[in-house]
């Protein structure tokens, strides 16, 4: 099967098989619960450890070197790799031991044992895929009114989503759990044009030539209206 890169699908090969991965909204429904999902999403963009050093800039003024050296252990990079793992089989039919590796007992308790893949690009793809399956990556204008509205949610509800896609697109359910959140909002893009208006960045890049222009008035190097000489009279 060709995935299609623009809405989240991919491919990875191996010299014995290929694994197709969609993260689609059921995929997403397999991580967990609602509230795992987003909790998902932020440990894959590191909302746990940015929460850390912000708190010990605000007490400290600085972020001391004892808690970069705990950021680094395994206390905070093992959720983040089992997360990530669950991300991807999440998102595969297929098994992926072979492929991302898997946790076993050990002596010392649970360890890793690695696949084929190397974990930063186990992180990597699932950061992509997560974000294509929760968030969406289409290029949708957002207006300037509606910029200060809080979009954060503790919960990400995988069947709001599917019954939305049937309602809009009459789509049997099947179809609409195999959306993927950028698909989803590709699709909603080309039913429903886009409002007209401003966004944050055009309405900030009028205001900012508007000021230059003025200072440019005030100044005396622009004119409001060019002055245009008079043909000579006749003697």
């Amino acid at each position: 099967m060709t995935p299609i890169t623009d809405i989240g699908e991919m491919l990875i090969s191996d010299r014995e098989r290929d694994y197709f991965f969609r993260p689609s909204l059921v995929a997403m429904a397999r991580i967990g619960s609602p509230s795992e999902i987003v909790a998902a999403h932020a440990t894959m963009n590191g909302f746990e450890v940015f929460r850390l050093i912000s708190q010990a800039s605000d007490a400290w003024g600085k972020v001391p070197e004892w808690l970069l050296k705990t950021i680094k252990t395994p206390v905070y990079g093992r959720p983040v790799l089992a997360t990530a793992m669950s991300i991807m089989q999440a998102c595969c039919d297929d098994d992926l031991t072979l492929l991302i590796g898997e946790w076993r007992p050990g002596k010392k308790g649970v360890v890793y044992r690695k696949g084929k893949m190397g974990i930063g690009e186990i992180i990597i793809i699932a950061r992509e895929l997560i974000e294509h399956g929760v968030i969406g990556k289409a290029k949708l204008r957002k207006l300037q009114k509606h910029e200060s509205k809080d979009e954060y949610s503790a919960e990400f509800r995988v069947v709001d989503y599917i019954n939305a896609a049937r309602a809009h697109f009459n789509m049997p359910r099947g179809e609409a759990e195999q959306l993927t959140m950028t698909e989803f909002q590709l699709m909603l893009k080309a039913k429903y044009p886009e409002e007209k208006g401003f966004t944050k960045e055009e309405y900030d890049a009028v205001i900012d030539a508007d000021d230059k222009r003025t200072a440019e008035l005030l100044s005396g190097r622009r004119r409001l209206v060019k002055s245009k000489k008079l043909p000579a009279k006749a003697a």
